[in-house]
């Protein structure tokens, strides 16, 4: 294919069913609601051993901004040598300083630990101060990709700048769009922003087995989620977006 599909997982399950649909590579991460965190050493595990596509794992210690003391730096360099253990393709990472630039020292060492694997910077570039010369940077750490939409809440909002990115890049990296891309969107996603690879999570809910139900008692998420369904990869969107793709020239 001229496009690349990779797949936002919040699960092995999701990972599996990505692959099924025809995505081409998987971001596996848990919360996708807080913007994705680093999914467990089973979970990756697992993921492994269920997927022959490329597998790359989000390293983010917690939510909020992205900006790390020194006992989150160690969590994130643990993660990696377990990741690492386990026969990942490639890692997910990003730092930015209190001052809203690339932390070049730390992505330094949280690179060198990777031990050679393909780094996409993700989406903490759209939180940063300045993306045209932040990519700089990004490019200057060796990165593969970046993660990006646009400094949007969507891809499809950021869409002039992600052309930028993708103009002054002049194929050095690649720059992935991501954020609200959906099989009805993709096609106007590739086209405005110039990119090739392109980063959806592609979910539907899928309902609990549970036959049980306690109305009065939720979990941490109010009336807002639905506590009996999951949210999970659906296969038959992955497709569609492929087909979408496909289509273009």
């Amino acid at each position: 294919m001229k496009y690349l599909i990779e797949n936002c997982a919040g699960s092995a399950l999701s990972a599996l069913r990505a692959q099924e649909g025809g995505a081409q590579r998987v971001e596996l991460c848990t919360a996708l609601s807080e913007g994705g965190l680093s999914p467990s050493y089973g979970e990756v595990k697992l993921a492994r051993r269920l997927i022959d596509i490329k597998l790359h794992v989000l390293v983010r210690p917690r939510s909020g901004d992205f900006l790390y003391s020194p006992l989150e730096e160690e969590l994130m360099l643990e993660d990696i040598r377990q990741y690492l253990a386990l026969g990942v393709d490639g890692f997910v990472l990003g730092a930015l300083t209190p001052e809203g630039d690339i932390d070049r020292p730390l992505m330094e060492r949280l690179i060198r630990a990777t031990e050679g694997r393909p780094v996409t910077f993700h989406r903490a570039i759209d939180m940063c101060r300045d993306p045209l010369g932040a990519l700089e940077d990004i490019i200057a750490l060796g990165c593969q990709r970046i993660l990006s939409s646009g400094a949007a809440p969507t891809a499809l909002g950021g869409a002039p700048l992600l052309r930028q990115l993708v103009e002054c890049s002049a194929g050095r990296i690649h720059i992935m769009p991501g954020g609200g891309i959906t099989p009805e969107n993709i096609q106007q996603v590739a086209l405005q922003t110039g990119a090739h690879e392109l980063h959806l999570s592609a979910r539907s809910p899928v309902a609990s087995a549970m036959r049980y139900r306690n109305p009065r008692v939720s979990m941490g998420g109010g009336d807002s989620v639905n506590e009996y369904a999951q949210l999970l990869t659906d296969p038959s969107k992955i497709r569609a977006a492929r087909l979408a793709l496909e289509q273009l020239p």
